[in-house]
């Protein structure tokens, strides 16, 4: 008996799809695919959820200085002129952060080896390059999945089938964060 569905893809193709799919499941909170392949990203998914759930209070509050240009009205850095140049103004600010313990850090790369990157577009034209921002999933995962599954003890995943696929007939279903 295999340990894992082959889909009919070589290795490499395989994994790209499936860390693909595991990531759009995690930002959308819901994907359609083949019955196959949710099966196989289930087994994914379902520990990456757990480890998320035992981690998410594993982390200090830290109070830092930062120095932070000043900025006028329009966003712009304001400049001062010293000694015949043109110098940047910095303001002193107050931050708390979160400064993750050993084992959450250790999670949050064993999540990053698995979870592409996704950048959020906006879906107005204006601005659609400028007003792009990085996601972060693996935060995402800690702050909102781990506390929301934190007393349940697995089946993190939910699948419906939704019926054949018209061109080969291959079940499809909806895959689902319960």
């Amino acid at each position: 008996m295999a340990m894992y569905r082959k889909l009919g893809k070589a290795t490499k193709v395989r994994r790209a799809l499936l860390r693909n799919q595991v990531t759009q499941l995690l930002y959308k909170g819901k994907i359609t695919t083949t019955e196959a392949r949710a099966k196989e990203i289930r087994k994914i998914v379902e520990p990456m959820i757990a480890l998320a759930a035992k981690e998410k209070d594993n982390f200090e509050t830290v109070k830092v200085s930062a120095k932070v240009p000043r900025k006028d009205a329009d966003g712009h850095r304001i400049k001062e002129e010293k000694d015949g140049k043109k110098v940047t103004v910095y303001d002193t600010v107050e931050k708390e952060i979160k400064k993750d313990q050993p084992s959450r850090m250790n999670a949050r790369r064993r999540l990053l080896r698995t979870l592409y990157p996704v950048t959020e577009v906006p879906q107005e034209g204006k601005g659609r390059k400028k007003n792009t921002k990085e996601v972060d999933l693996v935060e995402k995962l800690f702050d909102v999945y781990g506390p929301k599954y934190a007393s349940r003890n697995g089946g993190y995943t939910r699948i419906i089938k939704i019926g054949p696929r018209k061109g080969d007939a291959a079940m499809m279903v909806v895959l689902e964060l319960v």
